[in-house]
């Protein structure tokens, strides 16, 4: 990844890491001091830092699922190191079939090619549908 990858490839690595379920390289997005907040979790989640974040991605190759980012919208802001995006994960349950959307919107600050913040909104009770 460059040095000075802009947010928006950086936002468009993360997804389709993410959608590929290659947990390995996600948490080189990130600063090693990155924070990534999901304020709707019950309670809300705070990952600090690279390892953290590392062990919150392994989980993602334990997920029966399959799923693709869609409906991809960037919004630029008044800080060149801030992104809005927006966002659905759309996929099924492997081990039951069902299918699942899963609206999403991302506040991120990368600098020098790595997401040093993140506020990540999502829907945690369609995650847990998605799941059952």
């Amino acid at each position: 990844m460059s040095e000075f990858a802009s947010p928006r490839a950086v936002f468009l690595r993360l997804i389709d890491g993410v959608t590929a379920r290659r947990p390995e390289g996600l948490p080189r997005l990130y600063s090693e001091d990155a924070v990534v907040v999901h304020p709707f979790a019950a309670p809300a989640s705070r990952l600090e830092g690279r390892e953290a974040l590392r062990e919150h991605f392994a989980r993602l190759g334990t997920l029966p699922v399959e799923m693709q980012a869609r409906n991809v919208v960037v919004h630029q802001t008044a800080d060149p190191e801030v992104i809005v995006a927006e966002f659905e994960y759309a996929g099924r349950n492997t081990e039951t079939g069902r299918a699942f959307v899963v609206p999403n919107i991302f506040v991120l600050r990368v600098r020098n090619g790595r997401i040093v913040e993140s506020r990540d909104y999502a829907d945690p009770r369609a995650f847990e549908g998605a799941m059952a």
